[in-house]
């Protein structure tokens, strides 16, 4: 069964996330992610919406899968490999991306939102934001620099620091999110937006855009992101009991 579905609109390719029941971001979905958005643009696509479910874009990586990975520090290591590898394809799109988020976007899924040109999120008790501290993690370098770009370094750093998550109208007024739509409307509101850039000067929009984008690009490459240091702390005991508390609460 597909986990990533791709829906054409003229020039404009949705791909939505369709791992139930809340798009925890795994190897497979990772892996399935990238595949369809390079085949969207190889057939031509010039814009992508990238959107997920109804009231959970994503919930980010599957946390009770790397548990289950255990002492198996390769598999795991694979697994957030995988994750980041998505990131840098999304970021690395030579064709704008916008993500129309009908729900919450903790952790990974804020993540890959980061990632993407624009950031559409229904209104109402939806919560972004990467809340890693509150489970233990510390989010790596190029990731603080993803929030950074788009928040500010003093705001990004109250809201790493706490693990804060942000409900809808919060993330407008602290530009996590660039819109506030119906949730019924997010995927429109992307195409919306899409078609607006679209209409401009192809050449000289993607080449500027291209530049614009390069420190985003640079924050995922493998030495900011620090991998081995990221797994040798994933080890922690403080950070297992975090997680396993997590997941306990997860299955209530």
């Amino acid at each position: 069964m597909s986990l990533v579905t791709a829906t054409p609109h003229g020039e404009i390719v949705e791909l939505q996330l369709t791992r139930a029941p809340v798009n925890a971001l795994n190897p497979a979905l990772c892996q399935e992610l990238r595949s369809a958005l390079a085949d969207a643009i190889g057939n031509g696509a010039q814009g992508i919406v990238l959107a997920g479910g109804p009231k959970v874009f994503s919930a980010g990586l599957d946390v009770p899968h790397l548990l289950s990975l255990g002492e198996d520090r390769h598999a795991l290591m694979a697994a957030w490999q995988a994750f980041f590898d998505t990131a840098l394809a999304l970021a690395a799109s030579p064709v704008p991306v916008v993500a129309a988020m009908a729900g919450h976007a903790p952790a990974g899924g804020c993540v890959l939102a980061l990632c993407c040109d624009y950031r559409i999120m229904a209104s109402g008790p939806f919560r972004i934001g990467l809340n890693e501290t509150q489970v233990g993690l510390v989010a790596p370098e190029g990731i603080q620099r993803l929030m950074r770009r788009v928040v500010g370094t003093y705001r990004a750093e109250r809201l790493l620091v706490a693990g804060e998550m942000l409900e809808a109208e919060q993330a407008l007024q602290a530009g996590l999110v660039d819109e506030l739509t119906d949730i019924d409307d997010v995927a429109t509101r992307a195409r919306v937006w899409l078609e607006q850039l679209l209409a401009l000067p192809r050449h000289a929009m993607l080449q500027t855009r291209s530049i614009a984008r390069a420190d985003l690009i640079e924050a995922l490459q493998p030495e900011y992101i620090h991998l081995q240091r990221f797994i040798e702390a994933w080890y922690q005991p403080s950070t297992q009991a975090a997680l396993q508390a997590l997941v306990a609460r997860l299955g209530k």
